[in-house]
């Protein structure tokens, strides 16, 4: 008898689970004369034409158009993804920018610090740190502040004038703004060992490994789609794209030992505090050097 129950109890279940899971025909006929009729990938057209810094990318390579190629698709449809990264320029590339001129460093590199964070203040699985993905050695002895309160590779300013000093060295050393480009990525010492051994001296004549074979590319292509939108299917009005913030400065040469009561002392609170001084890395600032700290206080 309990058998008998038992096999019952399965034919019951069996039968409930293959009725659920069989597919309704006029489902079926849907899909294929309408969605699949509607619903259509295209691949896009690469440009005739695409520079770096004034230098030609050799697009007419076959593996070059196929690097080209696989970024161009992965960032027009990473729709999410692009749509968010051209939001965020709006809001920070007028702070990128003069830093860049300032420094005579060429303004398409303003699309690296997207290609390495999307504009955000991430940290890479190897440690490396800010917008500009700057690692805690680098950082260190390059001049940025590096400790248990203050981390300045959150310091959109000063970590643009670090990565800029890092380009125009690698610039100098290869006479090649792409080749600066490849080595921000790899390292200078990773690129030059290259160069000699493969007796090359331009960045599309190496075999580097994927990341760095990708990474030129990827910033060539998120320069074409930032600066040209609409011809890769980016649709938007200004009202929708994020704006900067409104700040005033306030100078700080004391230790500070509770920063959201420090906030609320100069009328803003410790979450805009944060959001506009991300370098705070801690909710104090042991300020036993009377060192000069600019703080930024939302302006309401």
């Amino acid at each position: 008898m309990k058998k008998l129950t038992i096999f019952i109890i399965i034919f019951i279940l069996t039968g409930a689970i293959g009725y659920n899971f069989k597919t309704d025909t006029k489902t079926e006929n849907a899909v294929k004369n309408g969605f699949l009729n509607d619903y259509h990938i295209y691949a896009v057209p690469l440009p005739d034409s695409l520079t770096f810094v004034d230098e030609q990318v050799p697009i007419k390579q076959s593996d070059i158009r196929e690097r080209i190629d696989r970024e161009l698709l992965v960032n027009t449809y990473w729709q999410s993804n692009t749509l968010l990264m051209i939001k965020r320029a709006n809001k920070y590339f007028p702070v990128i920018e003069p830093i860049l001129k300032r420094n005579g460093v060429s303004d398409d590199f303003k699309y690296l610090a997207v290609a390495e964070s999307g504009l955000q203040n991430v940290t890479s699985p190897s440690g490396a740190k800010g917008f500009w993905q700057i690692m805690k050695k680098t950082g260190k002895e390059m001049g940025l502040e590096i400790d248990k309160d203050v981390d300045e590779r959150y310091n959109l300013e000063k970590a643009t004038e670090t990565a800029c000093e890092y380009l125009k060295k690698a610039k100098e050393k290869y006479g090649s703004w792409t080749l600066a480009a490849a080595s921000y990525n790899a390292g200078m010492n990773r690129i030059s060992t290259e160069l000699e051994k493969q007796q090359v001296d331009n960045y599309y004549d190496l075999y580097l490994n994927e990341e760095t074979s990708r990474y030129v590319p990827r910033i060539i292509i998120i320069k074409e789609i930032l600066e040209h939108p609409d011809n890769f299917g980016f649709i938007f009005n200004k009202k929708d794209l994020y704006i900067p913030t409104k700040y005033i400065k306030v100078e700080v040469d004391s230790s500070i030992t509770d920063l959201a009561q420090f906030a609320t002392q100069l009328g803003t609170n410790y979450k805009n505090l944060k959001l506009l001084n991300p370098w705070l890395i801690s909710k104090k600032l042991d300020n036993k050097d009377k060192k000069t700290y600019i703080f930024k206080i939302k302006k309401d």
